[in-house]
Parts: C-alpha cells; sequence; structure tokens
C-alpha cells in the first residue's frame, strides 16, 4: 500500500509538469488550456495533501525516535 501511494504521487506530479508544458503550447485553444489548468489543481491539491500526511509520518517518526533517545539515555545512567 506504501508504494502505491507513492507511486500515485510521482505519478501525479509527473502528469502536473506535463500539463506545465502544454499549458506553455501557444497552440492550445482556450477550452483545453481551461481543463488542462483545472485538472493541474486538482493534481495539485492531491499532491500537497499527500505532502502534508507525509509530514505528519515524519514527525511521529521521529517523536518516537527522540523517545528511544531518552530512554536509552536514562537506562544508560
Amino acid at each position: 500500500m506504501k508504494k502505491k501511494n507513492i507511486n500515485t504521487f510521482e505519478t501525479e506530479l509527473l502528469r502536473l509538469q506535463e500539463i506545465s508544458s502544454l499549458l506553455d503550447n501557444d497552440e492550445l485553444d482556450l477550452e483545453s488550456a481551461l481543463k488542462l489548468y483545472d485538472e493541474g489543481v486538482e493534481l495539485s491539491r492531491s499532491c500537497i495533501k499527500t505532502l502534508k500526511e507525509a509530514e505528519i509520518r515524519i514527525t511521529e517518526i521521529k517523536k518516537k525516535l527522540d523517545k528511544i533517545k531518552t530512554e536509552d539515555e536514562e537506562f544508560l545512567e
């Protein structure tokens, strides 16, 4: 399951880059550009959510590590 989330994030990020390149193209009609922009906004929201969840997980892991270090220091005293 964890790999699926990472792959989804990476896939979404690659699609965002593709959309950015497409929007730089002057040959797009307005409607196509708006659809791509809308898709990009949704992908961006999803990526931001994934990054925030990762940040929370990292913070939780760091707290566990700090607790282990504290317990080890107390044990060694």
